[in-house]
């Protein structure tokens, strides 16, 4: 086709663009369901204040309310070099790639070709055919052909639009989940170094304890011998002394793969780890807690599951947008001519628009069904957001009721440790003045160190139960970041 003077492709690009982008995006218009939230914590213990704004600025990374350098050094490597959280990184890339594709689908498609041909017709016609050098006495013909092809669909329907809000749902999908994968490698490290603090701790208890069964065999042998103990009685404290350094090597053992787990979580070799003894911290600092509605914006596994609403809710969209025309605009510019050395010049110009409208009339059902489909998906969603919150409030509610009887409980076997003590410097008193046996003594002291045991693991339990509900709240993440 020649060209007609006066003829440009915004002639007709620029009213269907304003068209496209003045429609409507057909579907439903998102817009998130209720879910349960209590008015206020039941199990919050007293005296438990709900935190002022500027606090929970001031929280930073939430592991800082412990004050323990060594778990802050840790957790720094987290985000560096776990794979889990690499893994959950690498999909949210593949999100955002899968957005800009979409968004790709809004603006036309241009490509630009160049052809030569040479061909042959009889009777001295110009036309080309696909028989070249006709031995009829026709004659031959070459021509060169430059041009450039602009496709484009317009977004009449808005069905790339909610295509395009599906995506980018998608996106925040895949922020919040590695948020929550964050969130879950830092709370699990820290769960894990508590543990091996409370095992650093109990390995000094069980030292003391095997001395002191020690020196219990020592004397109860020399009574044997003076005749004031039986053999039961050395075999006794045998028993019990072996019982203790059992438990002992159980401890080496268990802080062993509270290590190792610590290396994997920061992505290391376990024997590139070694973490130094330290006794386990005797204070548990309060967790800031916000209010209970804020959940819905500070816990990544709900805003994920809230997100997937939305992406799911803008697929109805993309289903029903396929009830309607698929119209595609077509615009073809160029040259076509001989010799090549004049190819590009007004008298080659070439030209041409088209445009199409297709529509399924019959399908069978199966659109309908594809509507349907997409309707249950987003009701499938929506049920377990409703669950993930539900959830979320049970587990902290859990984690809270478990600080409140913790607590409560510590303070009896503080107590007990106290008396227990007294019990265990009375006992060694009488002793030094020769009133009673030394086995009088070991006994008190033995009794004083089971104390002492149950007081740390109440006090390792409450660093876990603070760890988890600090989990549950979502961390020092908020919404907004994504």
């Amino acid at each position: 086709m020649r060209a007609l003077r006066g003829w440009r492709i915004s002639r007709w690009v620029a009213p269907a663009a304003a068209l496209a982008f003045a429609a409507c995006a057909v579907g439903p218009n998102y817009q998130r369901p209720t879910a349960p939230v209590p008015n206020a914590y039941k199990e919050l213990p007293p005296g438990w204040k709900i935190a002022a704004p500027q606090d929970e600025k001031r929280r930073g990374d939430w592991w800082a309310i412990f004050e323990d350098p060594e778990l802050d050094r840790l957790e720094r490597q987290v985000n560096i070099s776990n794979q889990n959280v690499k893994q959950f990184e690498a999909q949210y890339r593949q999100s955002v790639a899968m957005l800009k594709e979409a968004q790709a689908q809004l603006f036309p498609t241009i490509t630009a070709s160049f052809s030569g041909q040479r061909g042959g017709g009889g009777g001295g016609t110009a036309a080309v055919s696909s028989t070249v050098g006709s031995g009829a006495g026709g004659s031959t013909h070459t021509e060169f052909t430059l041009q450039g092809l602009a496709t484009w669909q317009p977004d009449i329907w808005g069905t790339i639009r909610r295509q395009i809000e599906s995506r980018k749902a998608g996106v925040q999908v895949s922020e919040a989940n590695l948020a929550n994968a964050e969130l879950s490698a830092q709370a699990t490290l820290a769960t894990d170094y508590f543990d091996l603090r409370a095992a650093d701790s109990l390995r000094t208890l069980l030292e003391r304890a095997v001395a002191l069964d020690q020196r219990a065999l020592e004397i109860t042998r020399n009574m044997s011998q003076s005749g004031t103990a039986t053999n039961g009685d050395v075999a006794a404290a045998e028993a019990s002394l072996e019982a203790t350094q059992a438990q002992l090597i159980a401890v080496e053992q268990q802080r062993g793969t509270f290590e190792h787990a610590i290396a994997m979580l920061t992505g290391q070799l376990p024997s590139e780890l070694a973490i130094a003894a330290a006794p386990l911290a005797s204070k548990v600092p309060q967790v800031p807690m916000s209010l209970p509605s804020e959940i819905l914006e500070r816990n990544p596994s709900v805003a994920a599951a809230e997100r997937q609403m939305q992406q799911e809710s803008a697929l109805i969209g993309v289903a029903i947008g396929a009830y309607f025309p698929t119209i595609s605009l077509q615009a073809l510019g160029g040259y076509a001519g001989n010799p090549l050395s004049t190819l590009i010049n007004s008298g080659n110009r070439i030209w041409s628009t088209a445009g199409t409208a297709s529509d399924v009339l019959f399908q069978g059902g199966e659109q309908v069904a594809a509507v349907a489909q997409a309707r249950a998906t987003y009701d499938q969603n929506v049920a377990n957001y409703r669950q993930t919150v539900l959830t979320t409030f049970q587990s902290v509610e859990d984690q809270l009721l478990a600080l409140r009887v913790l607590a409560q409980s510590a303070q009896f076997e503080q107590r007990a440790v106290e008396h227990a003590q007294i019990a265990a410097d009375v006992a060694l008193n009488q002793f030094n003045a020769g009133t009673v046996s030394y086995t009088t003594v070991i006994t008190d002291i033995q009794a004083l160190i089971a104390d002492q045991e149950s007081l740390l693991t109440m006090q390792q339990n409450q660093l876990v139960a603070d760890v988890s509900l600090i989990e549950a709240l979502g961390g020092g993440w908020d919404v907004s970041r994504l």
